[in-house]
């Protein structure tokens, strides 16, 4: 194999590696794709001689790649306010969950995850990703941020604090997931606000993005208010496969207009997220349960 085919198959083995961690720094499949196309890239025009045999290095460029677009995004610090995060409950120590698990619990918390990431600033939300998520060291992810490695320890510490509100192993079992949300579906129709605040954890969190806030959906905590917000948007509902979690739809005339994304655990609903910005659910992996399926632009009819 010549020097270019060896540096490209050396990268195409690191890819999937790579878009993991460009998606947990960006919260965007658009912005992921193309912060591993700029990776790859740098990689070309450094020669044959830079192959990379480990994945290490590369996740180093990938995350340099990602922190300039995440600094580069109109006011970062509206960014963030944007996200309408409520303050975050419970006391769960880090030490809770084993580190084995952190890649597991980024993948399955999914949209409510997202959301709290969309409120760190942009080295915060990089020592967290990498260290927490890809149990990259501190040593090699402060020249990254710019840093020394006890300050990056400290905006690792920083932004743990602030996801404890989402942390602790969520249900993966979609079976399970789906009876959980198709039982807090038919209490929110019922209007049977009881039923729907027992289905849901003492310390549930709601989230919203900008869109869904300014459509009047604002951030809750607790059983009572977060039931009364989900009761308000149960009746054109839908559940539907968001990104392989269990989830709701709304989507008049077949177009999804909003999402709602739940972080479920021991038949409870830790965390609701709700999104109603149009570009960011036209970057969902979607799929309509109950025997209807998506087509471009929207959902299709029955099978």
């Amino acid at each position: 194999m010549d020097a270019p085919d060896l540096l490209a198959e050396r990268f195409e083995r690191h890819r999937p590696r790579l878009w993991a961690v460009a998606y947990r720094l960006l919260g965007s499949t658009g912005e992921a794709e193309d912060a591993v196309r700029e990776t790859w890239l740098r990689l070309s025009r450094s020669g044959p001689g830079e192959a990379p045999d480990r994945v290490g290095p590369l996740m180093t460029t990938v995350a340099r790649v990602a922190l300039r677009m995440l600094r580069s995004r109109p006011s970062q610090q509206e960014h963030a306010r944007d996200a309408h995060r409520p303050a975050p409950g419970g006391s769960r120590a880090d030490e809770d969950v084993a580190p084995g698990h952190r890649a597991v619990l980024a993948d399955s918390v999914g949209l409510a995850l997202l959301l709290v990431l969309d409120t760190l600033a942009p080295a915060e939300r990089l020592a967290f990703v990498l260290h927490d998520m890809f149990a990259v060291p501190f040593d090699v992810i402060a020249p990254v941020v710019g840093r020394s490695p006890a300050a990056t320890r400290q905006l690792a510490d920083r932004a743990r604090r602030r996801v404890r509100s989402v942390a602790g192993l969520p249900e993966t079992d979609v079976t399970r997931q789906r009876a959980v949300v198709d039982a807090l579906l038919a209490a929110a129709r019922a209007g049977d606000v009881e039923t729907l605040a027992a289905l849901l954890d003492p310390e549930v969190e709601l989230c919203t993005d900008a869109a869904a806030a300014r459509a009047g959906t604002r951030p809750a905590h607790g059983p009572a208010a977060v039931a009364e917000s989900l009761a308000g948007c149960a009746e054109a509902a839908r559940p539907a496969l968001l990104g392989g979690t269990v989830g709701l739809v709304r989507a008049p005339g077949g177009i999804p207009r909003a999402v709602v994304g739940f972080t479920i655990r021991d038949g409870r609903v830790l965390a609701v997220a709700l999104l109603a910005d149009a570009e960011r659910i036209g970057r969902l992996d979607l799929e309509l349960l109950d025997g209807w399926t998506t087509v471009a632009g929207g959902f299709g009819g029955r099978r």
